[in-house]
Parts: structure tokens; sequence; C-alpha cells
């Protein structure tokens, strides 16, 4: 097994059962993507995949951390061809593991740059803002924070909510991290222990947020574009306040995939990944009900959303973003 760089978090659980896109194989014929996308999302921007190419697809479901750990303790031996992330700190674990192929050089320039590692070694096929959800009724616009950092302050406490146990909201710490180092992180982070209300998920955020239970919630953007197509069932009341100005607020997370570099059928698995960061899977992205950023060079994202280029995001390498630094700093003051 190749050795890690750096110390992976948390627990390995079972992986979810497999689900095939043009039927499930267990002889083995079939490429295996260990995928912690949104399923309806992934099988939509393949859709074609097998009939143009005659690989077949067979899926293992689960989330981030999870298929990341699981890979790092099966290493060399892993059966994943592709590995498919929600957030890139998990696909940067496999990476600093030694566990990913380089890309061909011409699937990563399907791609825009910021939305790539400096390695090469995996790329990004979907996009998430970070918002700061808020209710009218309860804070004015004009009364937000400048900054996703002024949330540690003490006017703040019991006026927030977040969903810390998440690899959502735990890639915006990472991004925090990479522009803001080590302390500046720790003690933003402490002040949040102090005046956040911690919540299961990002849908919880914004329901909470709609309710005025809080003032204020992290979460992605698409949660409230989601809700918002389907009628406002959730979040009717509430809105989305974009920090820009490259703040880390104003944070874009990637959707990373990758080619395990043990992978006996690198061919094929090189294939899909070029397939999903092409101009037609971008495009069936961009035209779905997911509501996520289309990240393809030339592919204009869902007319509801802000362009990418207007959330004035950091400038943040996605290949350094240190998730078990993460976790070790919000179990350290109390958040995990």
């Amino acid at each position: 097994m190749t050795t890690p760089r750096r110390t992976t978090a948390g627990l390995v659980s079972a992986l979810g059962a497999c689900a095939a896109l043009a039927g499930c194989s267990g002889d083995g014929d079939a490429l295996t993507v260990y995928s912690a996308q949104h399923e309806s999302l992934v099988r939509t921007m393949l859709e074609d995949f097998t009939e143009q190419t005659g690989i077949e697809l067979e899926f293992r479901d689960a989330n981030d951390s999870e298929l990341a750990n699981q890979i790092v303790q099966e290493g060399d031996a892993s059966p994943a061809d592709v590995f498919l992330t929600e957030n890139s700190p998990s696909i940067d674990v496999v990476d600093e593991a030694g566990l990913l192929a380089p890309l061909d050089e011409a699937t990563l320039r399907q791609v825009g740059e910021r939305y790539r590692p400096s390695s090469g070694h995996w790329v990004g096929f979907a996009a998430r803002s970070t918002v700061l959800a808020y209710n009218p009724a309860d804070v004015d616009e004009a009364e937000l924070p400048a900054s996703i950092l002024d949330l540690a302050a003490p006017e703040w406490q019991g006026r927030v909510a977040i969903a810390a146990g998440g690899a959502d909201f735990q890639a915006i710490v990472s991004a925090v991290l990479a522009i803001e180092g080590e302390e500046a992180t720790r003690e933003w982070l402490t002040g949040l222990e102090r005046n956040a209300e911690v919540y299961a998920s990002n849908t919880a955020v914004m329901k909470a947020v709609d309710e005025s239970e809080v003032d204020v919630g992290v979460m992605y953007h698409y949660y409230w574009y989601r809700d918002q197509a389907e009628g406002g069932l959730v979040g009717d009341d509430a809105r989305l306040h974009y920090f820009r100005n490259q703040d880390p607020g104003a944070f874009v997370s990637i959707s990373g995939a990758g080619v395990l570099a043990s992978s006996d059928r690198k061919e094929d698995a090189q294939r899909l990944v070029a397939f999903l960061t092409s101009p037609a899977a971008q495009e069936r992205l961009a035209d779905s009900s997911a509501l996520e950023y289309a990240v393809g060079d030339g592919v204009a994202s869902a007319d509801a959303l802000p362009p990418l280029e207007s959330l004035q995001a950091p400038d943040v390498d996605p290949g350094s973003l240190n998730a078990p630094l993460v976790t070790e700093l919000m179990q350290d003051v109390g958040l995990l």
C-alpha cells in the first residue's frame, strides 16, 4: 500500500450499493467509479457515455471522506478506476497519498485553470459557491458582515447557523485555512463555536434562517436555488448574500474527478474524465435541475445563477486544501 504523506481523518464506513449506468456488472468488465457527488447529477452528465464508448460503469456511492479514506485504506489494491468528489479536499487527500495518475493534457484544457489543481492529477467538473443565507424580516442586508470572518465577532453570538459536520462546511473552512493560515482559522473557528448553532445539513441551515431561528446561515448557493425552482418549500423567506471581493466567504468549491494510478483500465478511466469535462456533459449540467455551476471552458451555467466571474472568488489552488488539518482544528475547538 502506498503510504500517505498526510494523515487522513475519520473512519471508513461501508460503501453504498453499486448502481450501474447501463446495467450493474459483477463480472469485473465495468469501469468502477467511486462517486461522492449527487447521484442524479453524475448520472445525468454521463447519460450517453456508455452508448458512445461501449464502456459500462459500476458506481459505488458514499460521501467524500468515506470514499477518500476507503481508497487510501485500499491503496494500490483499490478496485476503483475513477474517483469523483462533491468537494475537492477529499480528492486532495487521495492525491497527497500518491494514488492518482496524471490526467491527459487535453482533458485539463477543457476546464479553466482556477477549477483544477496545479498538480494536474485531477480536474473539476462542477462548482458551488459559498453564500450567506439571511431573512430580511430579521436582518437588513446592509447589516450583514463584510467578511465571513466577521461571523466570529461577539455581536453574532447565537445568530449564525452552520452544518459543521458536513463536507460542504469543512471545505469552506479549508479555504479559510488556505487564505488566512492556521492561527487565524483557529481563532475564527473558536468564535464560531461560541456564536453558531450547529445543524445537520445545508437544508436545515436554510430552514432555520427561513423560520427565524437564526439570522444568518453559511451554506452553498444551489440549495436555495433548487428550493426556489421547486416553489420555495423550505426557504421562501430566505435570501442570499454574496461576500465577493475575494473574501474567504466567496470561496467556490470544486467537485473533482481523478483516475486511480492503480487502475488497470487507465485509458477507459481517462475517457470518462474527459467526457465529464466535455462541452456536452457540461451543458447537461447547466441544463439540469442541479443548479450547480458548469466549469467547462465556454459553457455557460444555468440562467438563474449569477455568472461565476461575478462572484469575485478568492484565488485558491483547489489542490492546496488540507482536509485533515481542518478536521483537527474543528475537533480542537469543539465543532466536531
